[in-house]
């Protein structure tokens, strides 16, 4: 949902003044946009590329933690001068650079770090080497992170947010969480971020990595919103998905607004598999005899060496894009499934629609082609950076009791106008849906009704899906 606008006979701008001070949340800055930044990508991104003006947070990544509670600055590159460059170019523009502790296999350093004494000297090592550089605060990424891990993960949050307290500002601590347990495991780690959310600035799902060449699967997306009901052949369990997910952690008590979800920037190749409903590997939803191979490719590698306009779909049930490719040998068919623009601008809208805190993407320099024109060089940054100033806020022109209400639209995205006389409480009624524009710009929207028993309406602009 955008900003909510009252019609009312007093001018626009003292009714926006007045819906600041008299409804706080609708106030709410837009969403985060999170990105993570690794070490070993800065010589091909430079920090001075990157568009601070969409980014609001960037997580250096990282420091790998070792089970003696040492940290090791080298095992991503990070570098006195890249720590010192980075922060400085995010500080200039206003916005928060965090260190990043951890990464993909580092749960048996975690869980040593962690234990008895140690634990005091890592947190001392962390918040020394975020202090040292000027990191805004500390991003926590153990992966994997099982049921048993959960006693010292929590001890871990706790008193890392207890040292970070002693500092002034306020420094962040967010963590990267797992989209779903661990094969096997109980879905504790839910009701643990239930009882960590005070403590966390952000809970950023990794929703991506949704899908695998694994024993009774079939070819699905890396990071779809919507599961669309399909379910896994001969059982009663749905596909995973980014939807699933977030409402495995709302349902559990984390609050939506502590949560992001996941646009990694990159996708699965899907091929060599055999026995599918068309030989090779090339949809979604295939089973097959003989298991494919997947591997994750940027997706700057996939605009240069896979895409063509004729392979693209958009599954509208799932909100995912994907790439069909079909070879002479069916063996040598692509499934490959990956987030484009569209898939940027329905996260966008998903997480707005259901009042999340923000977006995190992994990770930045995947998106980035150099030798691209300017404004052409971060395309999924700048869909992102569109989708979120579209629409725009809302204008109101009274003409006698007819409202016309204008806003900014993007191509082919469908909008939802809703109006309600009390803002509290509701209820929201439709004005107009499913309004689009096949090229985008202003769309007009009018409200013919008279109301004149009521003291005013308000409107809201939804956005798709």
């Amino acid at each position: 949902m955008l900003g909510n606008v009252c019609v009312h006979r007093p001018r626009p701008a003292l009714i926006l003044a007045a819906l600041a001070c008299l409804f706080p949340a609708l106030a709410r800055a837009d969403l985060w946009v999170t990105g993570y930044y690794p070490g070993y990508e800065q010589s091909r991104l430079a920090p001075s590329n990157i568009d601070f003006s969409t980014i609001t947070h960037v997580i250096h990544f990282s420091l790998g933690p070792n089970s003696d509670g040492s940290l090791d600055a080298g095992i991503n590159s990070l570098t006195p001068s890249y720590s010192t460059d980075l922060v400085t170019h995010a500080h200039a523009a206003g916005r928060k650079a965090l260190i990043c502790v951890g990464g993909a296999s580092t749960e048996s350093m975690f869980q040593g770090a962690t234990a008895g004494t140690n634990l005091v000297a890592f947190v001392n090592n962390i918040i020394n080497f975020m202090s040292a550089y000027g990191y805004d605060g500390v991003d926590l990424d153990w992966e994997p992170l099982t049921a048993t891990d959960i006693p010292q993960y929590t001890n871990f949050v706790t008193r890392l947010r207890t040292a970070l307290d002693g500092f002034s500002p306020h420094k962040l601590l967010t963590v990267a969480a797992q989209a779903y347990p661990v094969y096997g495991d109980p879905p504790a780690q839910y009701t643990m971020f239930a009882m960590l959310q005070s403590q966390l600035d952000q809970i950023n799902i990794m929703t991506y990595d949704l899908s695998g060449a694994w024993e009774g699967w079939v070819t699905w997306y890396n990071s779809p919103i919507y599961d669309g009901g399909f379910e896994f052949p001969n059982t009663t369990e749905l596909v995973p998905s980014v939807d699933g997910s977030v409402a495995n952690f709302r349902t559990n008590g984390v609050a939506p607004g502590k949560l992001g979800i996941g646009l990694p920037f990159y996708g699965d190749v899907w091929t060599h598999g055999a026995g599918t409903s068309t030989g090779g590997t090339s949809l979604p939803r295939q089973s097959w005899s003989n298991a494919p191979t997947v591997s994750a490719v940027t997706y700057s590698t996939i605009m240069s060496s896979y895409y063509q306009s004729n392979l693209y779909h958009w599954d509208a049930v799932a909100q995912a894009a994907y790439l069909s490719i079909t070879n002479v040998v069916p063996t040598n068919d692509i499934f490959l499934s990956y987030d484009d623009q569209h898939t940027c601008q329905a996260k966008v809208s998903y997480a707005r629609n259901n009042r999340l805190g923000g977006l995190m993407i992994w990770e930045l320099a995947q998106d980035y082609r150099a030798t691209q024109p300017a404004g052409q060089r971060d395309p999924l940054v700048q869909s992102i950076k569109q989708s979120l100033a579209t629409p725009g806020v809302v204008s109101i022109n009274p003409a006698g009791q007819n409202m016309q209400l204008g806003f900014s639209s993007l191509p082919l995205a469908l909008y939802r106008i809703e109006w309600t006389s009390n803002l509290a409480a509701g209820p929201w009624n439709t004005l107009s849906n499913n309004l689009s524009n096949v090229t985008g710009g202003v769309l007009q929207v009018t409200d013919p009704a008279a109301f004149p028993n009521q003291p005013g309406r308000f409107y809201r602009v939804q956005t798709p899906p």
